[in-house]
């Protein structure tokens, strides 16, 4: 039995497909299939069911998939160890962000981590369903770390590192009758168009619910990937918005007020999965995005009157 065949498996497994899991791992297809079924060979035992649109595990799979997880974690972590000692830290780190990072200067972070360990490299991308696509892939083992806001059901799958923590406030057009106040209750919103993200992102998560525990409705008309676009349509009187304060740019911003008002709070947090071991390249990187997030904190402490 080799490594590569279990690392084969695993990444079929949490693909639940072998032309995701080939791509996964930078290499053709074939090699995965072939792969996998040598290890089902040397085992004498079925490992997945594979039918033309998914792979599932048989009994003898839920078995091994626990142990070929430990047994990839124990090698990467023994490579790591021999790394540091021979030179540093090398490695590949899949990191997931949302669209926006207030507050983290990621590209600072990720500067560093080139210039401390050049052998590292960083895969950074975007997922369009937002904080809860970032979960699943982290616990799917398709990323290695993510910052996210609200993770949804994979949350208890995964660690997670609290950045920082901002409320939420109204924003409005200067011309909306709301704009002289200085706050608003969701009742008072309900008959209002809203921009906002889609769903799965952490902030229309927050917002949802707020509503849902106030007992009021209300009607999205508009969603955006980004603040700033977010911004630009409440600017020309297309909706309101209620957004975290890192996000509000200057402008009429309320404060919201009442019924579901406590769940207005938006927070970023630094993900990696439960069941897997982070490894070195992904530790260093964690530590370094968790220090820009501190001084950035401090920063802003300072500058509050």
């Amino acid at each position: 039995m080799e490594l590569r065949q279990l690392e084969y498996f695993v990444a079929v497994v949490e693909e639940r497909n072998f032309t995701r899991a080939a791509a996964r791992l930078h290499v053709v297809q074939s090699a995965v299939s072939a792969g996998l079924k040598t290890l089902e060979r040397q085992l004498r035992a079925q490992l997945v069911h594979r039918t033309s649109r998914e792979v599932s595990l048989t009994e003898a799979g839920r078995a091994l998939l626990p142990r070929a997880r430990d047994t990839l974690a124990a090698a990467r972590a023994a490579i790591d160890a021999v790394d540091e000692v021979q030179g540093g830290i090398q490695g590949e780190v899949r990191l997931g962000v949302v669209s926006s990072l207030p507050d983290i200067d990621l590209p600072a972070a990720l500067g560093r981590m080139h210039r401390d360990h050049p052998r590292v490299r960083v895969r950074l991308s975007h997922r369009s369903g937002g904080s809860r696509d970032l979960a699943d892939d982290l616990a799917a083992g398709r990323l290695d770390l993510a910052l996210l806001s609200e993770p949804g059901p994979a949350g208890h799958r995964l660690r997670l590192t609290p950045l920082l923590s901002v409320s939420m406030h109204l924003v409005v057009a200067p011309t909306h009758p709301l704009a002289g106040r200085g706050a608003a209750t969701l009742a008072e919103l309900a008959d209002d168009v809203f921009v906002d993200f889609p769903i799965g992102y952490g902030s229309r998560s927050i917002v949802d619910r707020a509503f849902t525990t106030a007992g009021q409705s209300r009607y999205v008309s508009i969603e955006v990937a980004n603040a700033e676009a977010a911004m630009a349509y409440v600017r020309n009187g297309l909706g309101v918005a209620i957004l975290p304060d890192a996000y509000a740019h200057p402008g009429p911003t309320l404060r919201v007020i009442g019924p579901g008002s406590d769940n207005l709070t938006w927070s970023l947090s630094l993900a990696t999965a439960k069941n897997r071991h982070p490894g070195a390249a992904t530790d260093a990187l964690a530590a370094m995005v968790e220090e820009t997030a501190r001084r950035r904190t401090a920063q802003r402490e300072r500058a509050t009157p």
